[in-house]
């Protein structure tokens, strides 16, 4: 199967940022300018050249209507998430299979169990034996066997060594617990700088060490340490059907933006994700 990119394209009066996902059967359109309906052309152009199932848009307020007549329904919201300005995902799905969701009422009920959890109360405290750090470029291959044993599919490589150390070349910085010197948790962010806004993500604990709450501490860590760089605009998008990670996310003060429909593989399969997002109050 082909590899997932990013491509910048250029027209005479538009432009375009577009992520080309053939091993989830999409398309995403992360940023535009110019004449908006050039844009939506080329979209459209690059999701049927790939055979997409579903089409995203991470849109501004003002192209809406436009999106609507389109064809394209609203499916979650990231406040500021255009260094303080809204984006509206968007999405057009090109197989009914793709749009049908078999599991959506149990994940409303999962999201309206977590919402009932006291939100914004003290951490615990896990032994001393659990070290929390920033991981750095020869915690790859550690990270890549956490990956690979917590996940059996994830919607980008993380199994490879070579791929996180790409990653963390980049933009996106990884917090890990140890246990005996070995990583058993882990999450990161990954950051916009050209809009101030950082992605929440590869959130993964090996299950005997579950009961600790280290998520929540590696997503404050994480946090604080975007702050210094003046980012504030933080969100997750998490399995919808993992009440401990949407619960981890609501209890640091995540409010929920709503869903994206089969959305990506991971885990085991296709599956909806709940996005959530943190701003300064």
């Amino acid at each position: 199967m082909k590899k997932s990119e990013h491509k910048l394209v250029h027209g005479p009066d538009y432009t375009i940022d577009i992520y080309l996902d053939p091993f989830n059967e999409r398309v995403r359109v992360d940023d535009y300018r110019g004449h908006f309906g050039r844009c939506l052309i080329e979209a459209l152009r690059f999701a049927e050249q790939l055979g997409a199932e579903k089409l995203i848009f991470k849109a501004r307020s003002e192209n809406l209507n436009q999106l609507v007549s389109a064809g394209f329904a609203l499916e979650a919201v990231i406040a500021k998430y255009f260094a303080g300005s809204d984006a509206y995902f968007f999405v057009k799905y090109f197989k009914a299979v793709r749009r049908d969701s078999l599991n959506w009422l149990k994940e409303d009920e999962i999201v309206k169990n977590v919402q009932k959890l006291p939100s914004g109360g003290p951490m615990a405290i896990p032994p001393a034996e659990y070290a929390i750090r920033k991981a750095d470029l020869s915690d790859a291959p550690q990270l890549a066997d956490l990956y690979m044993s917590v996940f059996q599919v994830y919607p980008v490589p993380m199994n490879s060594p070579d791929y996180i150390r790409e990653v963390m070349e980049g933009d996106t910085v990884f917090y890990i617990y140890q246990y005996n010197n070995q990583i058993i948790s882990a999450a990161s962010a990954e950051i916009n700088r050209t809009y101030f806004n950082a992605e929440i993500t590869d959130c993964a604990t090996l299950p005997e060490h579950r009961q600790f709450g280290l998520m929540k501490l590696l997503i404050a860590g994480l946090e604080q340490e975007l702050s210094q760089m003046g980012i504030f605009c933080t969100y997750s998008i998490a399995r919808s059907l993992s009440f401990g990670m949407n619960a981890a996310l609501h209890q640091l003060g995540y409010l929920y933006g709503g869903r994206l429909a089969n959305n990506c593989y991971i885990f085991s399969s296709l599956e909806d994700m709940n996005v959530w997002v943190k701003n300064p109050k």
